[in-house]
């Protein structure tokens, strides 16, 4: 039948409530019920699906600030993760019918099956303007409750991000591998906070065998990963997460043991956030976080400018000039975000050599759904198991226990 007269479901009312007691009213979208999470803004015009499962966005509410959703479907191929993760969606228009050969299911019916309770018709750029003006706050959504001060007060009952350890919510229970495609070269430890498909993946693409383990993983754990007799993985990775990484220690430890071992390491996002905390600087909650794909960065190393895929509500705090002395290596910060000076990237450096021995970024290298102005980074990653490689292994190995 023509795509105008596709039958639809009759929509619900539905009711959103900040937790400064802002109001706005709209239909329901995706499953009736109710929810309650973190509010925050996407700016990406593309790559809803690699949004809704992405794992850092557990128990956040996203607010989308394109206001087209759900033009081109849902497929089984573009996911990043074997689930939707947000607590809630929020959107203006959405489409009514999907139209892309690659589309399987329309968005809205994806919602309903995993239970994900969403609300359109809504003023998306007051909305947005808001967060911005307020910062990210709580915020709930309801399909069943009609009186905004009863959703009021179940809004503030609900958890903050701040002080949650969330990233073993999200994680794999079980280690499983990514094989090289091609020819092996590497094999790296990498692991999962809230990794995103295309992460070991990416990696795989350049020759490294990736062992992704569960958060609770120790030292030990990793060492263990590789070749029998082979000494352990030739790298250490992080994922991205959620989730606040001042609440997040153990993974801090077994960093910062990794460190003293100088095992190459390269971490993303949350990764980056750890990495930070195992070098000993502190962590803060931004105002509303960078959320989308088009945020310029500057890579310092290089002096290039990036456009970037984000989404992290924490930043590191550390100075943006000079250098660190710390019990591993000479720290810098090695990238930096040009809208606002948040550190988005550092480097940690051997104090004699100068040579690289780990490094990080706040964002989002894989980037499925674009951009790729980024993807250099793993081939850093190559770079350095490459140069570490070349240096005997017992300049490599701490004499001290695993954590």
């Amino acid at each position: 039948m023509p795509a105008t007269t596709r039958p639809t479901r009759p929509s619900a009312p539905a009711l959103l409530v900040l937790e400064d007691g802002r109001t706005f009213t709209g239909d329901a979208y995706g499953a009736t019920g109710e929810t309650f999470g973190e509010a925050v803004f996407n700016t990406g015009m593309t790559g809803y699906q690699e949004t809704l499962t992405d794992p850092s966005y557990h128990r956040q509410v996203v607010v989308m600030t394109a206001p087209h959703i759900g033009n081109t479907g849902v497929n089984d191929e573009d996911p990043e993760s074997s689930r939707i993760w947000v607590a809630g969606y929020v959107v203006r228009d959405p489409a009514r019918v999907p139209s892309n050969h690659r589309s399987q299911r329309s968005l809205d019916d994806e919602l309903v099956s995993q239970g994900i309770v969403g609300i359109s018709g809504v003023d998306t750029r007051a909305l947005t303007r808001h967060l911005r003006e307020r910062g990210a706050m709580r915020v709930g959504i309801s399909t069943t409750e009609t009186d905004p001060s009863a959703l009021l007060a179940r809004v503030r009952a609900s958890g903050e991000m701040s002080g949650a350890e969330l990233s073993s919510e999200v994680s794999t229970d079980e280690t499983y591998v990514v094989p090289a495609v091609g020819t092996k070269r590497f094999t790296v430890a990498a692991l999962d906070l809230g990794i995103k498909t295309m992460t070991p993946y990416r990696m795989a693409e350049r020759g490294i065998e990736v062992h992704v383990l569960p958060a609770t993983s120790t030292l030990d754990d990793i060492l263990a990963v590789g070749e029998p007799g082979s000494g352990g993985p030739d790298g250490l990775f992080y994922s991205n997460g959620p989730g606040d990484p001042a609440a997040t220690t153990q993974q801090v430890e077994v960093l910062q043991g990794a460190l003293e071992r100088r095992l190459p390491y390269f971490g993303i996002c949350f990764g980056n956030q750890l990495f930070g905390r195992a070098l000993g600087f502190g962590t803060y909650k931004l105002k509303y976080g960078h959320r989308g794909i088009n945020q310029p960065v500057m890579d310092r190393t290089t002096g290039k400018v990036e456009v970037t895929a984000h989404n992290h509500g924490f930043a590191v705090d550390a100075p943006l000039e000079g250098s660190t002395t710390t019990p591993y290596g000479v720290a810098t910060v090695s990238h930096v975000c040009l809208n606002d000076d948040v550190v988005e990237g550092l480097e940690l450096r051997d104090a004699e050599s100068e040579a690289l021995l780990s490094f990080s970024v706040q964002y989002h290298p894989e980037a499925a759904a674009g951009p790729h102005d980024a993807a250099y980074l793993f081939d850093r990653f190559v770079d350095l198991m490459s140069a570490r490689g070349s240096e005997p292994r017992s300049a490599r190995t701490s004499t001290t226990g695993g954590n």
